[in-house]
C-alpha cells in the first residue's frame, strides 16, 4: 500500500495499483481516513438544531405531570391540538436518550441465561443422565413412559421403569431405588436430565437433596446437553426387533426386560473400548482388555507379515468422559477419540 503511495505521483493512481495488485477503493478509502485527532474531535453542532434552553423546555414539558406517563408522539398530537409546537417526536426521543430516559417501562418476562452444564465423570456412580421415551400402545393416542436412568461412564443401565403415566412420584421411587441398589455414598453423584416437567418436580428435587445428591438440568431445547439418553434411546428404538406398536404394557415390558439384558451385558459398546456396560460398571475392563491383549499378540506372533504397520493391540478405555467438556479439554478429548479410532483400525487390519 504505502509503495502504490510512493509510485502514484509518478506514473497515475490506477496505473500503480494495477501494477501492484492493490486495489484502487482501499487506496482511496485510506487517503480519505480521518485522522485520530479529528476522530477525537466533538461533532459540530448543526445550525438548525434546538438550543440548550429549547431542549430544557422540551424536557419540562416531557417531565411535567400530565405528559409524564404520555409517549412523545401523543404529546406532540396533544401539543398541535393547543396550537403549539415545540419539535418533532423523533427529537423528543433524542431529547429523552441523551437524559437516559429511553427504556421499556413495562414488567416484560425476560429468559434467563442459562449456563452450559459441564459434568465430568472418570468412574462409575459419578454422574447418572435419565430420561423418559414414549412407547406407542396398541391404539391412537396410547403410550407408555419408559424411565431410563444411564451411567455415564460405563453406560450402563441402573435403573428402568415403564408406567402408563408420566409421574413425578414414580421417578422419585426409581431414582431412590437406584441409588439403593448400587449403594452409591452421599455427596459422590450427579443426576443430570433436561427440563421435563417430572425432571424440575419438587418431589425430585427434595429426594435429591436428601440424598446427599447433585442435579443438574440441560438447557431449554438444546437436546445435545443429554446426549447419552437421547443415544441409548435411539439404539433401543433402531433394534431390529422394535415394533411399531406394542399390543399392550406387559408385552412392552417383556421387550425392556430382553433390550436392557441385552444392552448391559451383551452389547460391545463401540464408546468404550468395545466392552460390554457391565464390564466397565463392576471393574471387569482391565482383566477383559488384558486377554484380548494377549490373544492379539499371540495372533501377531503367528503371522507378524498380516500386521503392516505394527502389532495390533485392544482400543484404550477412555479415562474420562464429558456432558459439554470446557474448551481447554476439547483438544485431550479430541486426541483420545483420534488414539481409539487408530486402536480400532489396527485389531482390524490385516491382510
Amino acid at each position: 500500500m504505502n509503495a502504490a503511495e510512493k509510485l502514484s505521483p509518478q506514473v497515475g493512481t490506477a496505473d500503480a495499483c494495477r501494477a501492484l495488485g492493490v486495489a484502487r477503493a482501499t487506496l482511496y478509502r485510506r487517503r480519505n481516513r480521518p485522522s485520530p485527532v479529528a476522530l477525537d474531535r466533538p461533532r459540530p453542532r448543526q445550525p438548525r438544531s434546538l438550543g440548550d434552553g429549547e431542549r430544557q423546555k422540551v424536557l419540562d414539558v416531557l417531565h411535567s405531570d400530565r405528559f409524564v406517563d404520555k409517549a412523545p408522539a401523543a404529546v406532540y398530537a396533544a401539543l398541535l391540538d393547543e396550537k403549539a409546537y415545540l419539535c418533532s417526536v423523533r427529537t423528543m426521543y433524542r431529547i429523552l436518550h441523551d437524559n437516559h430516559e429511553v427504556r421499556e417501562r413495562r414488567n416484560q418476562l425476560r429468559h434467563p441465561n442459562y449456563k452450559k452444564p459441564e459434568l465430568l465423570a472418570t468412574g462409575p456412580n459419578q454422574v447418572w443422565s435419565w430420561d423418559i421415551t414414549k412407547l406407542l400402545g396398541p391404539a391412537k393416542w396410547t403410550y407408555y413412559y419408559l424411565y431410563v436412568i444411564l451411567d455415564i461412564y460405563s453406560r450402563y443401565v441402573v435403573g428402568w421403569m415403564l408406567a402408563s403415566r408420566e409421574n413425578a412420584d414414580l421417578a422419585k421411587r426409581l431414582i431412590r431405588d437406584s441409588i439403593e441398589k448400587q449403594q452409591v455414598e452421599p455427596g459422590r453423584l450427579v443426576i443430570h436430565s433436561d427440563r421435563g416437567p417430572s425432571m424440575k418436580s419438587h418431589a425430585v428435587a427434595q429426594l435429591l437433596a436428601t440424598l446427599g445428591v447433585t442435579k443438574s438440568h440441560s438447557r431449554p431445547h438444546v437436546s445435545n446437553d443429554n446426549p447419552f439418553s437421547e443415544s441409548q434411546f435411539k439404539t433401543m428404538k433402531y433394534r431390529p426387533d422394535f415394533p411399531d406398536r406394542f399390543g399392550c404394557q406387559e408385552d412392552a415390558h417383556g421387550f425392556c426386560r430382553q433390550f436392557f439384558h441385552w444392552n448391559n451385558h451383551e452389547h460391545y459398546h463401540s464408546g468404550i473400548a468395545l466392552l460390554t456396560p457391565a464390564m466397565v460398571h463392576y471393574g471387569r475392563a482391565p482383566q477383559v482388555l488384558a486377554a484380548r491383549r494377549q490373544v492379539l499378540q499371540a495372533a501377531y506372533a503367528a503371522h507378524p507379515e498380516r500386521f503392516v504397520r505394527k502389532p495390533p493391540t485392544p482400543p484404550t478405555l477412555p479415562n474420562a468422559v464429558w456432558i459439554n467438556p470446557p474448551a481447554d479439554s476439547n483438544q485431550s478429548q479430541e486426541t483420545n477419540n483420534s488414539n481409539y479410532t487408530n486402536s480400532v483400525k489396527q485389531v482390524s487390519q490385516s491382510c
